[in-house]
C-alpha cells in the first residue's frame, strides 16, 4: 500500500519530469527498494504483537516524512533536507505561508496507515504470519539487495554520475526515490560535518588561482563613481521581471519602478540565484559572491565560519555599515550571521515602532518600514552602506483592503492572483521610500540599489501563469522567470533621461564586486565568483543552485539545451561548454563553505603555499 501510494503522490503532488518509459520505470519500482528493507526488519519480531506494532509506527512514519516532503513543495518546489529540518527557530514565524499549503483533505496521504489500523483492531488474524525459516528470510533480503541494486544500476544508466550530482535534489527523488534520497542525505551531512576538520590551506590555493586567473577587470568608466557616496541595498521581496512594464487589466503593477528605471541602471537579464535558504541565501551571495549551498540555508549551517564579507570591507574603508529589516533577530540566524558578516548594527524588530495597525503577514507593512528606516538612516555616520529587507510581498501574499492599488488577477491561483496587489503596494512603499530620501537631505549622496531576492511565483502555479503570461510555461520558459529586477540609482550620473538598460546575462553572485567597484574598492584579491557588471570583459553566464545555467545565446534547464532565440531545444553540444565551469564553481564554493577554507586566506602557511 505505502508503494502504491508513494508513485502516486510521485505522480500527483510534484512535477517530476518523465522523458521516457525508462525513468517511469525507475520512478515506479524506487520505492520498494527501500520499503522491502524497511519492512523486512518486521521479519525479525517474535512476537505477532511487536510485529504489528512496528509496521504501523514504520507506516505512520514514512507517511508522515512523505506528507512533509508534499507539504515543502507545494511552497518551495523542492524536496526536505536534513539541515532544513535544523531551521527550528524559523517554524514560528511560518505562520500563515505554512498554514496555506495544508489543506482538510491531505488527510488521504495516510489513508493507508489508517486501514492498516482498523485492520489490526478489527481483522488481527488476517495479519496473521506463521514464523519465518531462517533460510526464508535470507532469500528474502537477498531479493529485496537485488531489487535496490537493481533500482541503482537503472538509475546509473539512464543518469550517469547521479550520486556526484547532488546539487539536483528531482534528480536524486526521481532515480533513487523520496525515502532512499533521505538517507542520502543523511549521509551527505555526515560527510560535510567532517569536511571542516578534514580541510587544509592547501585546498584554497587551487580556487584561489582559478579565481585569480578568471578575475574579470572593472570597468575603467564606473570604477569609483559613486566612491564616498552613501550605499543603500533594497531587497525586494519576492519581486520577479515579468511584473516590470506589464499590467494586469490596463493597471500598471509596479508603475514607480516602471519609471524610476529609466533614470537609473536597470539590468534586464538579472538572476536571482538561491537556494533553500531563499532570502538569506540572497543576502549570502550579496555579501560573499559566493554560491548558496544545495542542501538548508548557509545562515543557518555555517555561521560560525569566516568570511570576506562586504559590510567588512565597507567597514575598513570608513563606512558604518547596517542592516534594517522589522523582523525578529533570530529569524534564519540573522543575529549570528550578521556579526560573522561584519555588520555594525542589526537594525531589527525592537528598533522599529510595529503594531497591529501596521502589520500584516509576515509582519510590518513596508511603507511604515521605509519611513521609520530613512529616520534611523538620518542617525547614522556617514558614509554608511545598508541593507534594507521588504516583507510586504510576501508568501501568501495577503493584503488590506485599504492597502490594495490593483485589481487581483482571476485565476485559479490564489496566489498569483494576489501576488500583483502585493507587488503594487511595494512599488507604492519605494516610491514613498525615495520621496522620504529626498526631503531628508541623503538622496543626493546615496547610491540606490534594488533587487529581487527570489522568485515569488513557484513552478506549482505554471497554468496560472500560462494564463497571464498568454503561452505555455515550458522548462525554458520557467528558468527565464527566474529573472528579478536589478536597479542601480546613481544620483548625479542616471539622472532623468540617462537611465540605461543594460542586457548582460548577471545573478546575484555579481552584485558584490559591481557595487565595490563603484564605490573605488578593487576586489582582484577576493575570493569571488561574480564579476563586474559593468566591465566590457563581464560573460554573459549565470548559474543556478541546480547545476542548470543561461547563457548569451542558450539555456541549460531540465538536463536540456535551449536556444534563446527559438525558445526550441537544440543538441546539447551546443552547452556543453559551459556544464564544466558551472561545476567547477559550484563545487569550489561548497569547498569553501564546507571547509571554512576562507580561515585560510591570511594564514602565512597559506601564503608560502599560494607563492
Amino acid at each position: 500500500m505505502l508503494w502504491i501510494k508513494t508513485y502516486i503522490v510521485y505522480k500527483t503532488s510534484f512535477n517530476l519530469k518523465i522523458e521516457n518509459f525508462m525513468q517511469e520505470l525507475i520512478l515506479f519500482i524506487n520505492p520498494l527498494s527501500f520499503l522491502l528493507f524497511v519492512f523486512g526488519i518486521s521479519l525479525f519480531f517474535k512476537t505477532e504483537k511487536s510485529r504489528n506494532r512496528y509496521l504501523l509506527l514504520t507506516s505512520l512514519f514514512l507517511s508522515f516524512v512523505l506528507y512533509a516532503n508534499v507539504a515543502f513543495y507545494r511552497f518551495f518546489t523542492d524536496f526536505l533536507t536534513l539541515p532544513v529540518l535544523f531551521q527550528t527557530s524559523n517554524f514560528a514565524d511560518l505562520g500563515d505561508s505554512a498554514a496555506t499549503e495544508i489543506h482538510w483533505f491531505d488527510f488521504v496521504y495516510y489513508i493507508d496507515v489508517i486501514f492498516l489500523f482498523l485492520l489490526l483492531k478489527f481483522r488481527p488474524k488476517a495479519m496473521e504470519i506463521k514464523p519465518i525459516k531462517k533460510a526464508n528470510r535470507r532469500a528474502y533480503f537477498l531479493v529485496a539487495a537485488a531489487m535496490l541494486f537493481l533500482n541503482i544500476g537503472l538509475a546509473e544508466t539512464e543518469r550517469p554520475q547521479l550520486l556526484t550530482r547532488t546539487f539536483d535534489r528531482e534528480m536524486l527523488v526521481k532515480n533513487l526515490g523520496t525515502y532512499n534520497y533521505h538517507l542520502y542525505d543523511i549521509f551527505l551531512q555526515s560527510k560535510s560535518s567532517a569536511q571542516r576538520a578534514m580541510a587544509d590551506g592547501s585546498e584554497l590555493v587551487e580556487i584561489d588561482n582559478n579565481i585569480s586567473a578568471n578575475f574579470v577587470k572593472p570597468s575603467k568608466k564606473m570604477f569609483g563613481k559613486a566612491e564616498g557616496k552613501n550605499l543603500i541595498v533594497i531587497s525586494l521581496e519576492s519581486l520577479q521581471s515579468f511584473v516590470i512594464n506589464n499590467e494586469v487589466y490596463g493597471e500598471e503593477v509596479t508603475p514607480f519602478l516602471n519609471d524610476f528605471i529609466k533614470e537609473s541602471f536597470y539590468f534586464d537579464e538579472f538572476y536571482h540565484q538561491t537556494g533553500q535558504g531563499k532570502t538569506s541565501d540572497s543576502e549570502f551571495l550579496l555579501e560573499n559572491s559566493l554560491y548558496p549551498l544545495n542542501r538548508g540555508a548557509v545562515f543557518f549551517t555555517h555561521s560560525g565560519n569566516k568570511f570576506d564579507a562586504m559590510a567588512e570591507k565597507l567597514g575598513k574603508k570608513g563606512y558604518f555599515t547596517s542592516t534594517m529589516h522589522a523582523n525578529n533577530k533570530s529569524f534564519w540566524n540573522r543575529d549570528i550571521m550578521y556579526e560573522a558578516l561584519g555588520y555594525d548594527y542589526f537594525y531589527s524588530a525592537t528598533d522599529y515602532d510595529i503594531t497591529p495597525e501596521n502589520s500584516v503577514g509576515w509582519g510590518m507593512k513596508d511603507i511604515p518600514f521605509f519611513e521609520q528606516s530613512v529616520d534611523l538612516m538620518k542617525t547614522m555616520q556617514q558614509p554608511f552602506y545598508t541593507k534594507m529587507i521588504t516583507l510586504t510581498n510576501h508568501h501568501p501574499f495577503k493584503l488590506d483592503d485599504e492597502d490594495k492599488l490593483i485589481e487581483e488577477y482571476d485565476s485559479k491561483s490564489g496566489t498569483l492572483n494576489r501576488y500583483f496587489t502585493t507587488v503594487r503596494y511595494m512599488d507604492e512603499a519605494v516610491k514613498h521610500f525615495i520621496q522620504k530620501l529626498k526631503d531628508e537631505g541623503l538622496y543626493e549622496n546615496s547610491i540606490i540599489v534594488m533587487y529581487g531576492d527570489h522568485y515569488g511565483i513557484s513552478e506549482n502555479h505554471n497554468e496560472a501563469m500560462a494564463q497571464y503570461l498568454g503561452k505555455e510555461v515550458t522548462p525554458f520558459v520557467s528558468a527565464q522567470l527566474q529573472r528579478v529586477p536589478l536597479i542601480i540609482h546613481i544620483p548625479g550620473v542616471t539622472n532623468k533621461g540617462k537611465g540605461k538598460t543594460i542586457s548582460k546575462v548577471s545573478g546575484q553572485i555579481d552584485l558584490k564586486p559591481t557595487l565595490l567597484h563603484l564605490l573605488g574598492v578593487n576586489t582582484k584579491n577576493n575570493i569571488q565568483f561574480g564579476e563586474d557588471m559593468f566591465s566590457s570583459d563581464h560573460r554573459d553566464f549565470v548559474v543556478f543552485r541546480d547545476g542548470s545555467f543561461v547563457t548569451r545565446n542558450y539555456v541549460y534547464t531540465a538536463n536540456t539545451c535551449y536556444s534563446k532565440e527559438t525558445e526550441e531545444p537544440v543538441d546539447d553540444s551546443y552547452c556543453e561548454p559551459f556544464k564544466e565551469k558551472a561545476r567547477t564553481e559550484l563545487d569550489y564554493s561548497d569547498k569553501i563553505i564546507y571547509g571554512d577554507l576562507l580561515r585560510f586566506y591570511d594564514n602565512e602557511d597559506y601564503q608560502k603555499i599560494g607563492k
